[in-house]
């Protein structure tokens, strides 16, 4: 698979309102690639900065510094139509469709407000847009109603379908089910995967909860205090996690035979995470982690490849 995707040493910060001095480092310095049809899975902790870095990448909000290629693109050099034509290419579903959605706006107003700023020539547009619904399984009946008449199952298939209105080739996925039903949460998941290897899109899948990042993920990123401190292929990450932080968020997974988790050692994270404006000094984790060495509390790890395809910034894992 080619690159679509990459993104070098990505920083967001933003200033603490009332001060000169302090700074929010939601995302300090990122690194990671997708490639074309592939899902990047993102998890961690609320508050580590997962949506930040997603709408960063797409440009709702201009970072700091670094760079974003897109298809080998500079994304923050583009100005004018060529940043149009990017935002056509790049999408995004937001967590929860009752705040993305306008509701003043009639489900066919909706999706073709698209169509109609990017010019997009479709024929009829009442009839392309029924046919959309029809491939997310509602139909022509939603048609002309407004979000409040619809379902949040409904209403979430109506937020993806306006991200897909542009045939993007990149979607960034911020928590799209955690506001559904468990059983509404399958039928979206199974849709996205459906339409990924229908049109071979590229996700960003943004969850805090690893099981589904699990089920919708080729690799992982576990996401901590603004970095990504481990990165690998799915299964590799579950088979066989490096990081602490990764081990405790594994462990957290609720097993659903009882006898099985009677087993278990579960492991608990001590403590909360530190703010984002005052970072530890050395490895983030350190003031948590039962593993910590002198160097953890002084140096910070870079993240560096320890096996083929899997990478994980800790001191534990460092080279002789």
């Amino acid at each position: 698979m080619s690159e679509l995707i990459r993104v070098e040493n990505l920083k967001k910060h933003f200033k603490v309102r009332g001060s000169l001095f302090k700074t929010v480092k939601a995302v300090d310095g990122v690194d990671f690639t997708i490639s074309q049809g592939e899902t990047l899975g993102l998890v961690g902790e609320s508050g580590c900065g997962k949506s930040t870095l997603g709408r960063t990448v797409i440009r709702l909000l201009e970072p700091t510094s670094g760079k974003i290629l897109f298809n080998g693109k500079d994304v923050l050099s583009l100005r004018g139509e060529e940043l149009k034509q990017f935002r056509r290419n790049a999408q995004i579903v937001f967590q929860d469709p009752n705040t993305s959605l306008n509701p003043r706006m009639t489900i066919f107003e909706i999706l073709s407000e698209p169509l109609f700023e990017h010019n997009i020539p479709v024929g009829d547009p009442e009839e392309y847009i029924v046919k959309q619904l029809e491939s997310v399984g509602l139909g022509r009946e939603h048609l002309y109603r407004y979000p409040h008449e619809l379902s949040g199952g409904q209403k979430q298939r109506i937020a993806i379908l306006r991200a897909l209105t542009l045939s993007p080739s990149f979607i960034v996925l911020d928590e799209p089910t955690s506001s559904l039903d468990v059983s509404v949460q399958a039928s979206i998941l199974n849709m996205l995967k459906d339409i990924q290897r229908e049109r071979k899109i590229s996700y960003l899948f943004i969850s805090h909860d690893i099981g589904v990042v699990k089920y919708m993920s080729h690799r992982i990123g576990v996401m901590y205090l603004g970095k990504i401190v481990e990165l690998g292929p799915s299964d590799r990450i579950f088979e066989n996690p490096l990081h602490p932080y990764t081990k405790f968020l594994l462990s957290s997974i609720p097993i659903p035979d009882p006898k099985y988790a009677k087993t278990r050692q579960r492991l608990a994270i001590q403590g909360e995470p530190p703010s984002p404006i005052d970072i530890p000094k050395g490895c983030r984790f350190h003031p948590r982690c039962p593993f910590a060495t002198e160097k953890c509390r002084t140096a910070e790890p870079p993240l560096v490849e320890v096996e083929p395809g899997h990478y994980v910034a800790c001191w534990l894992h460092e080279k002789a």
